[in-house]
């Protein structure tokens, strides 16, 4: 192929942290005006956790046929349909009459995701050669962090001021707009010609799922995924109950703080990722140390959690990063196969960390926090040795991103 200079790169990879950031704006809007939506649509907390946790489904189980799809229609088509689906079923949400019509259509806005995800992380590395793309995935991956804490901060102020709607609508707008900026930006990348049939692409596929390189690191990471989950959506909780204490923006500013210090992390992850002759050492090394943080939450004074939650968020950063980079210089993981090999790992983790994210929850109702904790850090570290199964060559690597269009 001929290869973008590095102006087209770099414009290429700020519209793709762009989508990335706006993508992130609409998983986490709707959270934060949630009691909002409940008075407005009459829907009790149960029936409020159905409405999230089906933007989740839909996110988890179209990952690998997103990866597919990609297979046949490129990476560029990909990423742009998923922007333009996932931005018209958020922007319809907001006219939802009733709770089940919102969870079909945050459903509908969940499979966009998954058809963004790892097709867009496949077409970073089309820009970027080997030994350059780190950073950039690591900074895409940072686009997450920032835009879930928009989303946040950003949708409750929204919901407070013009109602839940247009807390849904400003984010299916944004990606809106962002898919019609796409679709003028982004430069084609020459590819191989499409499997003639559906059975032919599921030929190229099959391979990637039976991977042993796949499944050793998607399973030896569900740990750590879950960990920093339960991290994020646990700890405003844990806080409030264990320091009535602390006033809400206190306990809400930790784990924003922990947000802030992953859009560090990222980019450093890839840099020095790309300069390890073992991506396994860097994963196994930060795991551990981030297991042993995660443990020391209950019996850490304020004044140590702030240090603590900052270095959490940073290791989350350098452990995505490299997590993410590794499937592009795996065999089975390069051109036009990354988008599936991506997309597979991010299905396995976010299935195996959800239900665990769950498991914590009922553990903690039983026996309380502090097994909760020590529960979640060592939950980061058990699933580790499955690693030795991970082959990751650094040699002879060529481009992931070679095609595309």
């Amino acid at each position: 192929m001929t290869e973008l200079d590095p102006a087209h790169r770099r414009a290429a990879a700020t519209m793709l942290v762009t989508a990335r950031i706006v993508y992130a704006f609409n998983w986490y809007n709707v959270g934060a005006v949630l009691p909002l939506i409940g008075k407005g649509l009459s829907a009790s907390t149960g029936q409020l956790g159905i409405v999230l946790g089906a933007f989740l489904v839909g996110a988890g189980i179209f990952q690998v046929p997103a990866g597919l799809w990609a297979i046949r229609h490129g990476y560029r088509s990909t990423s742009i349909f998923a922007l333009g689906l996932m931005g018209t079923f958020s922007l319809v949400s907001a006219f939802s009459p009733t709770w089940v019509i919102l969870a079909l259509f945050r459903f509908g806005a969940g499979a966009g995701a998954a058809f963004f995800f790892a097709p867009a992380l496949g077409l970073v590395s089309s820009y970027y050669p080997v030994g350059s793309r780190g950073p950039v995935i690591g900074i895409y991956n940072s686009g997450f962090s920032i835009g879930s804490g928009i989303g946040l901060f950003g949708g409750a102020l929204i919901g407070a001021v013009a109602g839940w709607p247009w807390a849904l609508a400003v984010g299916g707008i944004g990606l809106l707009i962002v898919c019609a900026g796409a679709a003028l930006s982004l430069p084609p990348l020459p590819r191989p010609k499409a499997p003639a049939q559906w059975r032919d692409t599921w030929k190229i596929g099959r391979p990637i799922l039976k991977s042993r390189n796949l499944w050793a690191l998607s399973v030896g990471m569900a740990g750590i995924w879950a960990g920093f989950n339960i991290v994020g959506y646990y700890f405003v909780t844990f806080a409030h109950v264990v320091h009535p204490e602390w006033s809400i923006a206190l306990a809400a500013g930790l784990p924003t703080a922990m947000i802030a210090t992953e859009v560090f992390g990222g980019p450093i992850g890839g840099w020095f990722a790309e300069r390890r002759a073992d991506m396994r050492r860097i994963l196994v090394i930060w795991t551990l140390v981030s297991g042993a943080g995660i443990v020391l939450i209950p019996f850490a004074s304020l004044a140590l959690l702030w240090p603590l939650l900052l270095f959490l968020g940073f290791a989350d950063g350098v452990l995505f990063a490299v997590l993410y980079l590794v499937p592009t210089y795996l065999p089975e993981g390069r051109e036009e196969n990354s988008a599936l090999a991506i997309g597979f790992l991010n299905s396995i983790q976010l299935f195996i960390g959800s239900l665990f994210t769950v498991v914590f929850g009922v553990l903690v109702g039983f026996v309380g926090y502090e097994v909760g904790w020590f529960f979640t850090g060592a939950l980061c570290v058990v699933f580790l040795p499955l690693l030795l199964f991970l082959n990751v060559p650094r040699s002879g690597a060529t481009s992931a991103g070679s095609v595309s269009s």
